[in-house]
C-alpha cells in the first residue's frame, strides 16, 4: 500500500483507473453471484450507492445542490440508468457473464451512431466501420452461441440505454463533478423502479436477502458503485480523456478474466464466441488510438507554418 503513495501523481492515478475498471469488471462476477432477481437487485444497488455517496458528501461537505431544472433532468436519466443496469444483469442472468459483458461493449457501436443523430453532427467514416466490425463480431457470436439468444438481446439493449445516458452526461459533466450528476441520477432510478415495483406487486418475498446477498449486494452498491465512480473521476484531473477512455475499454477483458476466475467451466464458451468476442474487443480498444492519430493529423495540418 506504501509503495502506492510512492508512485508518482500520473503513475498512481493510472494505476487507480486500472483497478477501477478491474471493480466495474467485478460488477458481473457479483451479479451472477446475487440470487434475487435484476430487479431486486439494483433496486438494493441504487440504494446503497446513493446512500454512501450522500454519507461522502456529507464528510466531504460537498456542495450538492443543482437548480430545479438540473434534477429534473437527471431524476428523469435514472431511469435509463435503472434500465441500463436491469437489463445488463438480466442479460448474466440469461446468459454468462462473458456474453453480457461483450454484448455491452457495443456501447461503442450505438454511442457512434447515435450521438451524430442527437447532436445533429455528421458521421465520421472511422465510426461507420468501426460499427460495422462491432456488428461482424455480434454476428458472430449470435451465430455460435444462439442459446443465449436472450442474454445477447438484453445485452445489447443494456448497451443502447447506456450509450442514451452517457450522451446526456458528456453534456452534464461540463457544468458540475460527475459524482453529483450520479447521486441525483441513483436517486431517480430509485424512484422509477419503486414506482414499476409497486404497480407490480414487486416489493414481495422476493426482496428478502440471504447473508451472502446482502454481503455481495453492499460491496456492489459501495465499492462497485459508489467509491468506483468518485475513484473514476478523480483521476480525470491529471489524465487525458483519451488515455481514459483507452483504459475503459479493458472492462470487458478483464471481467471476463474474472469470469473465468471465479465460475470455470461455466464461463467457458465456444471458438465462435471467442473469435466474435475478439472482433468487438479489439475494434473498440483501437477506435480511440485511430481517432487519435486522425485528431493530431488534422491538428497538424491546420497548424500555421513559422
Amino acid at each position: 500500500m506504501n509503495n502506492l503513495f510512492k508512485l508518482t501523481g500520473s503513475k498512481r492515478n493510472l494505476l487507480i483507473l486500472h483497478l477501477t475498471v478491474v471493480v466495474w469488471g467485478f460488477t458481473g462476477i457479483l451479479g451472477a453471484l446475487i440470487s434475487i432477481p435484476s430487479f431486486h437487485l439494483v433496486w438494493y444497488r441504487v440504494l446503497i450507492a446513493f446512500i454512501t455517496l450522500g454519507i461522502y458528501f456529507k464528510l466531504s461537505k460537498t456542495n450538492i445542490k443543482v437548480s430545479r431544472n438540473t434534477f429534473l433532468k437527471l431524476f428523469f436519466t435514472g431511469a435509463i440508468v435503472g434500465a441500463h443496469w436491469i437489463l445488463f444483469f438480466q442479460s448474466i442472468k440469461s446468459a454468462t457473464v462473458s456474453v453480457a459483458l461483450v454484448c455491452l461493449s457495443a456501447l461503442t457501436l450505438f454511442t457512434a451512431i447515435l450521438e451524430p443523430i442527437l447532436e445533429k453532427k455528421k458521421i465520421s467514416k472511422l465510426e461507420i466501420l468501426t460499427g460495422l466490425f462491432i456488428i461482424l463480431g455480434i454476428f458472430i457470436i449470435f451465430k455460435f452461441e444462439y442459446q443465449y439468444f436472450w442474454g445477447i438481446i438484453f445485452g445489447l439493449s443494456s448497451a443502447l440505454f447506456a450509450s442514451l445516458f452517457s450522451i446526456i452526461n458528456a453534456k452534464q459533466v461540463k457544468n458540475r463533478p460527475a459524482p453529483i450528476i450520479g447521486f441525483y441520477e441513483l436517486i431517480g432510478a430509485w424512484f422509477w423502479i419503486s414506482l414499476y415495483l409497486f404497480y407490480t406487486n414487486g416489493f414481495d418475498s422476493q426482496m428478502s436477502l440471504n447473508m451472502s446477498d446482502l454481503t455481495y449486494l453492499l460491496i456492489l452498491g459501495t465499492i462497485c458503485t459508489a467509491g468506483a465512480y468518485v475513484a473514476g473521476v478523480s483521476v480525470m484531473k491529471e489524465l487525458t480523456a483519451f488515455r481514459v477512455a483507452l483504459i475503459t475499454n479493458l472492462e470487458p477483458v478483464y471481467g471476463i478474466l474474472l469470469a473465468f476466475l471465479f465460475f470455470g467451466k461455466k464461463e467457458q464458451m465456444t471458438a465462435g464466441f471467442y473469435l466474435g468476442a475478439s472482433i468487438v474487443i479489439i475494434t473498440i480498444f483501437l477506435f480511440p488510438l485511430i481517432k487519435n492519430k486522425i485528431e493530431h493529423r488534422r491538428l497538424k495540418k491546420q497548424a500555421p507554418l513559422v
